[in-house]
């Protein structure tokens, strides 16, 4: 009685979330310091004095322990889900300590996968009529899953370089598909997505706040964060393709609505790599050139960049719930065009800060 009463108050239960989070994030910032899990200013960060770089533990417990007290009855059907949950943050709390290889993280990232993908067989199965093509074949919807599964992962992977941004841009995606999770009667997925925004505003928080506690995700939360986020999409992309959610909740392009929400990762990551191939350069090298760097050369703070990035999606969520029902290629176009448009603008404010104008002249 008491967890349909959670459960009928939703928003509850990310309450309980956020509590969780706000009474362990203490106990694992001491850790960190303790056992030496932190990152000290380098030519790439801007932060002063050693910051702890573990803040994913923190997510991962808050998130795992509400789900456990509000949807227990779960977890014996998704068993492999949630060992790739643990998995991925694993990976990425040894990648925080040890600093792991770009393969030996891309291998990890693959295993973690398996275990969503093979054997808890959430995947992308139908295309949606993209070229022409709806179900597909066992091997290429698990090829294919993979290769998104790993996409999202380093696109919020790479994304996450200013406070707040990541775990901002997380709470955004994650109300996103809790609200449509629970139009469309999925409870369980919607109490993840619930207990995920409670445990990253509690990060968001000290993130972005905190001075003497300041903490960082770190490998193991924006890994964490892009595999439950994949999981998200996979499962809005799934219903959407077999009908099986109320026809006013229907939408046709789904693929391309998921695309529009994640816009900003995803258009970043494409561009930047490109860019580094194109200057013959390893598109896992790092550099700084990614959206808030440029930003931030505009003489933004984290704080204002990062409330930059977050209008900017809300903008792009919009596109994607105004643009659900229209041919899947013109929203994609649109969505990059506006992405495109909105870069190509940055880049001449600037140019004309760094290089100056007079208007005078």
């Amino acid at each position: 009685m008491i967890t349909n009463f959670f459960i009928q108050h939703s928003y509850l239960i990310g309450i309980i979330s956020f509590l969780i989070g706000l009474v362990c994030m203490p106990v694992v910032i001491r850790i960190a310091k303790a056992k030496g899990f932190v990152v000290r200013p380098n030519k790439r960060m801007s932060h002063e004095g050693v910051v702890p770089n573990i803040g994913g533990l923190d997510i991962y417990f808050s998130v795992m322990l509400s789900y456990l007290l509000f949807d227990y009855s779960q977890i014996a059907h998704n068993q492999f889900f949630m060992i790739g949950i643990a998995a991925i943050m694993a990976i990425g709390f040894i990648d925080d300590v040890l600093v792991l290889s770009p393969l030996s993280k891309l291998l990890g990232e693959a295993l973690a996968g398996i275990a969503l993908i093979g054997f808890g067989d959430l995947r992308i199965t139908h295309l949606h009529g993209i070229f022409g093509i709806n179900e597909i074949g066992v091997i290429p919807s698990y090829l294919i899953s993979l290769f998104i599964l790993i996409a999202i992962i380093n696109a919020i992977n790479l994304i996450d370089g200013v406070d707040g941004l990541a775990s901002g841009l997380g709470i955004l995606y994650c109300l996103f598909f809790a609200i449509y999770f629970h139009l469309v009667g999925s409870t369980s997925w919607s109490i993840l997505a619930i207990c995920m925004i409670g445990s990253l505003a509690v990060f968001f928080i000290y993130n972005v706040f905190g001075k003497r506690e300041k903490i960082f995700m770190g490998d193991s939360g924006s890994l964490l964060l892009g595999y439950l986020i994949t999981a998200f999409v996979f499962r809005f992309c799934e219903q959407n393709a077999y009908h099986v959610v109320p026809e006013i909740y229907h939408m046709n392009a789904a693929p391309a609505v998921a695309i529009c929400v994640l816009t900003v990762p995803i258009f970043d990551t494409i561009r930047v790599s490109l860019t580094r191939i194109k200057q013959h350069r390893s598109p896992f090298k790092p550099d700084k050139n990614h959206i808030h760097h440029l930003l931030l050369r505009t003489g933004l703070n984290h704080v204002q960049t990062t409330c930059v990035l977050l209008s900017v999606s809300l903008l792009f969520i919009g596109l994607a719930i105004l643009g659900r029902n229209w041919n899947m290629w013109v929203l994609i176009i649109l969505d990059f065009a506006i992405a495109t448009a909105l870069t190509l603008i940055l880049w001449r404010v600037i140019n004309k800060k760094l290089y100056g104008t007079n208007d005078n002249n």
